[in-house]
């Protein structure tokens, strides 16, 4: 896998003087690979990401996507953000021609364009509302429509800015099994920022944590919920069943965090039966 992106200890200046550092461990992240960012609200998830993307530049440390400081090349079809406020970038006049606006605006032709736009309402269950004016749309439709204007033309990165909040647990699923389908098949490369720790399994090959604006844990999201105490240093809850796991072990009890919180629910339950027929048998 080729490096697509590093971050190595950035501070930025903002108008007001305010400044937000983020140090600690360096990030890299490399084709294909699905990132998950961790942490509360004014960690820096956010200024990190508009970093990687080129809207800010660091007056220190450095970034480099594909090579590059993002202001120096062109990242047009190649990285493609969905923001936390999508209204703040559906622009269109109905939906399908807010998703249509990268395509024609890349230079494909209007068959191309008609054809990609098309794919992907069918794809991401979208084809109701095409016509539909965004503005009129529910929280959750407008963050499904933003995705599919950001992946209309496959970019090689897609960023997600708590883009699956909001979406109800039905939508939720299907947007995370549609991005993991389109890295799987389009080896695209996926971070997404989110406080929903339950699904970091689905969504993440690597988890990166973020305590007061440094960096401070870099595993796998199995890894990740065998230390309690990362979730403690950056003011996050871990998932209850994870919680139960672990401090079943510190008891002594023969446990296994699994894959998934539902692998490891299931392994919960085999605890306490087991323990029950124990309790009978005594």
């Amino acid at each position: 896998m080729s490096e697509i992106v590093k971050v190595n200890c950035i501070k930025h200046q903002y108008p007001d003087t305010t400044e937000v550092q983020i140090c600690g461990l360096s990030m890299t992240i490399y084709s294909g690979e699905r990132v998950a960012i961790l942490g509360p609200n004014g960690s820096g998830k956010t200024t990190m990401l508009l970093h990687i993307v080129g809207i800010l530049r660091p007056t220190e440390g450095e970034v480099l996507v594909f090579g590059e400081p993002p202001s120096k090349t062109s990242l047009h079809g190649k990285v493609a953000m969905v923001f936390q406020n999508v209204d703040e970038q559906i622009i269109g006049p109905t939906v399908w021609d807010d998703i249509a606006f990268s395509p024609i605006n890349y230079g494909h032709s209007p068959e191309e364009v008609k054809k990609m736009v098309d794919n992907i309402l069918e794809e991401m269950n979208l084809k109701h509302l095409q016509n539909k004016v965004p503005h009129y749309l529910s929280g959750g439709e407008k963050k499904k429509v933003a995705i599919a204007g950001a992946v209309v033309t496959h970019p090689k990165l897609l960023i997600l800015d708590e883009a699956l909040t909001g979406l109800d647990p039905k939508a939720k699923m299907e947007t995370i099994a549609f991005l993991n389908k389109l890295n799987k098949e389009k080896g695209m490369a996926l971070i997404i920022t989110t406080h929903e720790v339950d699904i970091l399994p689905l969504i993440a090959d690597t988890v990166y944590v973020i305590a007061e604006r440094n960096i401070i844990y870099k595993g796998t999201p199995l890894d990740l919920f065998q230390h309690p105490e990362i979730f403690e240093k950056a003011n996050l809850h871990p998932p209850p069943v994870i919680t139960i796991l672990n401090k079943l072990k510190l008891e002594g009890v023969p446990v296994e965090i699994k894959k998934t919180i539902e692998e490891t629910e299931e392994e919960l339950l085999k605890v306490f039966l087991r323990k029950k027929s124990e309790a009978k048998q005594n």
